[in-house]
């Protein structure tokens, strides 16, 4: 698993309530998975702590973690 540099240096900068354990998690054990045309992964993980559910989005590699939010229109 890796993490691409607009992660590391935006993402989780303006999204601070995203703990980088709950990214890791929804990577390794989503609820969810869709592969977007562009083949781009999306995961869902339901977190808990915050009742949503986390949209962590991978690169076509299926190792490189780009982006990351809470989904407020998922609908499982």
């Amino acid at each position: 698993m890796e993490f691409t540099t607009y992660f590391l240096n935006e993402v989780l900068r303006k999204r601070p309530e995203i703990q980088i354990i709950w990214v890791i998690e929804t990577f390794h054990f989503p609820d969810f998975i869709e592969i977007q045309l562009d083949g781009r992964i999306r995961l869902w993980k339901w977190i808990d702590r915050t009742k949503k559910y986390l949209r962590v989005i991978v690169l076509e590699d299926g190792l490189t973690i780009h982006n990351a939010f809470f989904d407020r229109g998922f609908k499982p």
